[in-house]
């Protein structure tokens, strides 16, 4: 084979980076591409059953293999699925977004296309994705369009970033030199300049040779940008007590001796409270400090030494170094930092969340006892994935097993995300390890945004559990603003009847009402292994929620307040 289509060499290229899964909807100008998927063995096309979910999908894909691809149509798809490619964008997931666009001759002559606004402007939907990738291409030239494609691969997952691609329906069948594929795509990071690095690491051990109080702090760019191994070997190395905030859960193992817990600021429990904020020195890993993720940017650091490590610069104290990459710094740094910090000795980290109490097995549920019981129920290598809402904050007092992946989409906030995300992720699993579960925790009206992608977790045999909280609509709304509003209400479905609806025929559904039927179901050995799709509607108090959400709340109402 000396010549292959350009179509097939984006196929061949996404195998070699390990994407397997193909996510989006088929339109009539990337038909011919989609044609492509099927001459690459071991590639998969999703079928989503809408563009908007079809990104949500490739974002939980992404935070678990690294990179994904959507495929859309020009013009109406592109656009329906530019939510999920801005909460990439914002949360640092790479999404390869490729639109089938129409020829490049139709694109000359202006003509007056379907799909388009009518007014001849071919590249107004390219000039609005732009805003919200980290770099685009529009294939002109089928001479540099391997090399273009290549960059965009490349530029996706190095950046953990979106990134837009244009492909002419008159290029994809196109013939292009099949020795290309020989010479694998360079995804390394470019090293940093050694003087500015040596800077960072020599003021980064003096701090910490004179810190008696030291911290670390792990926020969600520590698993995005893959410094979760270089995190963990600074704990040890160190020994410093070592926290997460709620983008970062999963970024820290918490069964780990040196895990204090979860920083949210002001939500924070008392004792981590009183750790982070005593400290002399955080060493910040990864940091996207959103309200949501800071308790209203409430953090409340005693000391000035703060050096935070980011994916492409350092800032210590007040001086910022452009450039340096995280993931070199930590591990330079982890060359030296055993003698440095060996003057420190080690205070108690605060204690994992007390177990829940013995209660009556005919307690009604209630989320405060749901999520300090979850960590019970969840298994080493486990992915769990939170609503925004009141999962997202619960997720927080739940003590996770070692090993454990969290998504959340706390910064973006999109409700109805994790459906989505769910079904990317349990491709995903499935692909590293068909016994690895995946476990959605979504409310009763987020669900109703985006169900319809239990569909395609169905028809392709995927196995997630689906914990459905039922409290009757829109809780954390409710709790901000408008409690009785009718706004804030939903129509009561049958969730039990969702999974035949779709097609199901090997599932399993359970209502859980008391604490005991919870403790019945999480004990139950079948219960436990993923052999079959799961949908259990957890039945909850309208406005019931986790402690630190009616906090968080409170605070986000009280701004808004002022605001006015």
């Amino acid at each position: 084979m000396s010549e292959i289509t350009l179509g097939r060499y984006l196929f061949e290229r996404l195998k070699q980076v390990d994407v397997n899964t193909i996510f989006g909807l088929p339109g009539d100008f990337n038909l011919r591409l989609l044609d492509e998927i099927y001459e690459v063995p071991g590639i998969r096309w999703a079928g989503n059953c809408n563009e908007l979910n079809a990104a949500y999908a490739a974002d939980g894909y992404a935070r678990i293999k690294g990179m994904a691809c959507m495929i859309t149509t020009f013009g109406v798809g592109e656009l329906s699925a530019l939510n999920g490619i801005a909460g990439s964008y914002a949360e640092h997931v790479g999404v390869l977004h490729v639109v089938g666009v129409p020829s490049i001759s139709s694109q000359a002559k202006q003509l007056l296309l379907h799909h388009t606004l009518g007014n001849g402007d071919f590249t107004v939907f390219h000039r609005m994705s732009a805003n919200i990738s980290e770099t685009t291409a529009m294939i002109t030239d089928i001479a540099s369009a391997p090399a273009e494609i290549d960059r965009c691969i490349r530029t996706t997952y190095v950046t953990q970033r979106p990134v837009y691609l244009g492909l002419p329906a008159n290029l994809v069948d196109q013939m292009i030199p099949a020795k290309l594929l020989e010479t694998p795509i360079d995804l390394s990071l470019k090293p940093n300049d050694a003087e500015a690095e040596k800077e960072v690491v020599d003021t980064v051990l003096e701090l910490i040779k004179d810190a008696k109080n030291p911290v670390i702090l792990a926020d969600a760019c520590a698993s995005r940008h893959n410094v979760k191994a270089e995190t963990k070997k600074l704990i040890d190395a160190t020994q410093f007590p070592a926290f997460v905030t709620p983008m970062g859960k999963g970024s820290i193992d918490e069964q780990h001796p040196r895990f204090g817990g979860v920083y949210v600021g002001t939500l924070s429990s008392p004792a981590v409270k009183e750790a982070v904020e005593s400290a002399d020195l955080i060493l910040s890993v990864g940091a996207l400090l959103s309200d949501f993720n800071t308790g209203s940017f409430s953090y409340s650091y005693k000391t000035k030494n703060i050096v935070e490590f980011h994916s492409d610069y350092i800032k210590i104290r007040n001086a910022t170094f452009p450039g340096v990459q995280m993931k070199f710094a930590l591990q330079a740094l982890l060359e030296k930092v055993a003698d440095a910090a060996k003057g420190y000795k080690p205070v108690a980290v605060p204690a994992a969340p007390a177990a829940n109490a013995a209660c009556d097995a005919s307690t009604p549920l209630k989320q405060e006892w749901m999520w300090n019981q979850v960590g019970k129920f969840l298994q080493e290598g486990d992915i769990v994935i939170t609503e925004t809402g009141t999962s997202a904050f619960g997720i927080n007092q739940t003590h996770f097993p070692n090993n454990t992946v969290g998504i959340s989409q706390v910064l973006w906030g999109s409700i109805g995300f994790t459906t989505g995300a769910a079904c990317g992720a349990a491709f995903a699993a499935e692909e590293l390890d068909k016994e690895k579960r995946v476990i959605l925790f979504i409310g009763d009206g987020s669900l109703q945004l985006t169900v319809q992608e239990i569909s395609v977790m169905i028809r392709w045999g995927l196995k997630p559990y689906l914990f459905v909280l039922n409290n009757d609509g829109y809780t954390i709304e409710k709790l901000i603003h408008g409690p009785t509003a009718q706004y804030n209400e939903i129509q009561s479905w049958k969730h039990l009847e969702l999974l035949p609806t779709f097609g199901a025929k090997d599932y399993e559904t359970l209502r859980v009402s008391t604490t005991g039927e919870w403790d019945k179901m999480a004990a139950d050995k079948d219960f436990n292994k993923n052999s079959k799709i799961r949908l259990i509607e957890i039945m909850l108090p309208v406005m019931d929620a986790p402690s630190n959400l009616v906090a968080q709340a409170q605070l986000t109402a009280a701004i808004n307040a002022k605001q006015e």
